[in-house]
């Protein structure tokens, strides 16, 4: 007998079961093709988008690396815009809707609805058909769902207009994460270009790009002419308790938790104050362990004082800017902190390999205009990277609220 279920939430005015029915109910199934890639008429630059598991990479597709020709859609698989891709080989899960007309290869199979159902429902519904088809292809010898079997899955579905409803308010959110993956993409472009072009380069004295009214030479000297450096002291893993209550920093952390500037703890521990050495709110944070050579450039500033730093950290004093210290040695000094490591997996930066490297500041009126143009270009970074993160946990909890059907 036919199930009929109403979802948990719905929009106003809507009040009727939804039924149960097959993808094949819904519209024509294809697998796709792939035309003989030793002809080469069969493809062109500007022919219709041929799509492969690896083109897939977002909830819409209009466009691919390679297209077919007039000639290649002669023996291709065609299917119109507002077709739902899902991948049935190998790389099960991963589903687009192409919106315009296109072709795709034999590792996906399509849905083109039919006038009764919408493309972004059905869309948003394929997430629940590729964990049924994990499931079928962990179950079988072959990770592979064919036509056949993908025409058997079935689904929830409501009447045309409940399903646009849906389908709009979904893809709408999804184009905002789109929106914020753009700008956050930009945003980090932006930002790798000023920090080449903000800081002198290639043993220069002046950086390509200044701030108005800053036209003095910046002044290089040996790294420890500028400030002093200690380590920090003990902060095992085992003194790191839930009860414990002197803040503290991990050298792990400046990998995994911060970015140029500490104004928040993560850890605490419970080792005797005597043992510890305690932040005073200007000290620059250097990692001394690592095992990618090149990846030493995550040092921060430790605002805040009165805070632990643990071991195999190396400690920078400076009456510099702190701020404009750390973003410039991570903008700078990659590839000297490199080949001063020492060790084999797992290497080491002795502050002793420091000293003697060239470092330029200009005058603390510009560290400072400097330093606030990057603080304020991570925290546009930060808010589209979260809101895309937000809103990505909002449609996963909104998806699972609407999938919570009731009989």
């Amino acid at each position: 007998m036919e199930k009929k279920k109403k979802p948990a939430i719905r929009f106003k005015g809507f009040t009727d079961s939804w039924e149960q029915r097959k993808l094949g109910e819904l519209g024509e199934i294809m697998t796709g093709s792939t035309p003989s890639t030793s002809k080469s008429e069969y493809y062109s630059e500007d022919g219709i988008p041929w799509v492969t598991p690896t083109d897939i990479n977002s909830q819409t597709i209009s466009d691919t690396p390679r297209k077919l020709s007039g000639e290649g859609i002669k023996v291709g698989r065609v299917v119109p815009a507002n077709t739902i891709l899902c991948t049935c080989i190998a790389s099960i899960g991963k589903n687009t809707l192409l919106t315009v007309k296109g072709s795709f290869n034999q590792q996906i199979n399509c849905l083109t609805p039919n006038e009764y159902n919408d493309a972004y429902f059905l869309l948003t519904e394929s997430e629940i058909w590729s964990n049924i088809m994990k499931r079928m292809a962990a179950a079988g010898t072959m990770q592979i769902v064919n036509k056949t079997e993908f025409s058997e899955l079935t689904t929830m579905v409501p009447k045309l207009e409940e399903q646009k409803k849906i389908g709009q308010y979904f893809h709408t959110i999804g184009h905002l994460i789109t929106l914020h993956q753009r700008k956050y993409d930009k945003l980090q472009i932006i930002k790798k270009a000023m920090l080449e072009k903000m800081f002198p380069q290639n043993g220069s004295c002046f950086p390509e790009i200044r701030f108005k009214g800053f036209t003095d030479s910046w002044e290089q000297r040996k790294f420890d002419k500028w400030g002093d450096f200690y380590y920090g002291h003990s902060c095992p893993k085992w003194s790191v308790t839930e009860d414990a209550t002197i803040p503290c920093i991990r050298y792990g952390e400046l990998y995994t938790k911060f970015g140029a500037k500490i104004d928040k703890v993560y850890s605490y521990t419970n080792m005797p104050t005597e043992k510890l050495r305690f932040s005073k709110g200007t000290e620059v944070l250097i990692p001394r362990v690592g095992e990618d050579p090149m990846d030493y450039n995550h040092c921060t500033w430790l605002s805040l004082k009165d805070v632990a730093i643990g071991e195999m950290i190396s400690v920078f004093n400076t009456d510099q800017d702190p701020l404009f210290s750390a973003t410039m040695f991570n903008a700078t000094l990659q590839k000297e902190f490199a080949i001063r490591v020492e060790g084999g997996s797992v290497t080491n930066l002795y502050f002793d390999k420091l000293r003697n490297i060239d470092i330029s500041y200009p005058l603390l009126a510009e560290q400072k205009k400097i330093a606030a143009f990057f603080e304020n270009l991570d925290h546009l970074i930060t808010l589209h990277q979260r809101m895309q993160k937000n809103s990505k946990q909002y449609i996963i909890t909104m998806k699972c609220i609407l999938n919570n059907i009731k009989y």
